[in-house]
């Protein structure tokens, strides 16, 4: 069963073959991976000294081999501490702190897609007006890869985002949903009419051991009432055993 946003239930038990098969989680560990090839690529092959002097590859602009291992960095970090909370998110038996991580997980995953987006357009353009020289032929395969990399973590950090936001739908939708709506209603709860545990009538009433439609019924009415239904007592204009006729007011 499902608790708020998505997640099973706090104190549920740890699957780890179902965790490692879950979008999120499968998303976490593509946005690492691909991380660690941008800023890996970068900064194994990325530079070259000339003159004692570094110079960045691509097209000799520092920015560009600065940008692309900077978003690849925070982007691991990110993914890894994401992918952490993956794990404590089943957890969280706070619906608060639940809301406060898929709100972050949202916001991030989305920014961090248009970084990359812009990295991979800024690298790329980079790249156009390179010359050919020896040093960037030598690490063209890795300079190109950053590019490449680049541009599939534009796809896995929005898919975060998308399914961070279908959480986000679900915890919404789950907090102004009603009894009847969650299945609050079941057996001794309250169902609408018709439904599975609708209405009942009172214990006793239609049975023989009902003093109204068992015994006033039966005996009164009950060839004129049916099963066993309440029957009015007929009307009768004689005096009820007990009584002395009609009121009289008291003359004084």
């Amino acid at each position: 069963m499902e608790g708020a946003f998505g997640a099973g239930k706090a104190g549920t038990d740890f699957n780890p073959v179902e965790f490692v098969q879950r979008p999120q989680v499968i998303l976490r560990l593509l946005n690492i991976l691909f991380s660690i090839i941008v800023f890996g690529s970068i900064s194994s092959k990325g530079w070259t000294f000339d003159t004692k002097k570094e110079i960045c590859l691509y097209n000799s602009d520092a920015n560009a081999c600065n940008y692309g291992v900077g978003i690849g960095v925070i982007a691991f970090l990110a993914a890894a501490t994401l992918l952490a909370g993956e794990y404590f998110f089943p957890q969280m038996s706070s619906v608060k702190t639940r809301r406060h991580y898929v709100l972050g997980d949202l916001a991030f995953s989305g920014f961090w897609a248009f970084l990359y987006g812009v990295g991979f357009i800024y690298l790329a353009s980079q790249w156009t007006k390179t010359d050919s020289s020896p040093a960037a032929l030598a690490a063209g395969n890795n300079l190109r890869a950053a590019i490449t990399f680049s541009f599939f973590s534009i796809f896995t950090w929005a898919g975060s985002s998308f399914f961070a936001y279908q959480r986000y739908r679900q915890g919404a939708e789950s907090a102004f949903a009603t009894a009847y709506e969650t299945g609050m209603g079941g057996p001794g709860g309250a169902t609408t009419p018709g439904s599975a545990g609708g209405y009942t009538s009172f214990p006793g009433m239609g049975t023989t051991a009902d003093p109204i439609g068992g015994g006033m019924g039966g005996g009164m009415g009950g060839g004129a009432g049916g099963a066993g239904g309440y029957q009015g007592p007929p009307f009768s204009s004689a005096a009820r055993p007990g009584t002395i006729g009609d009121y009289q007011p008291p003359t004084y």
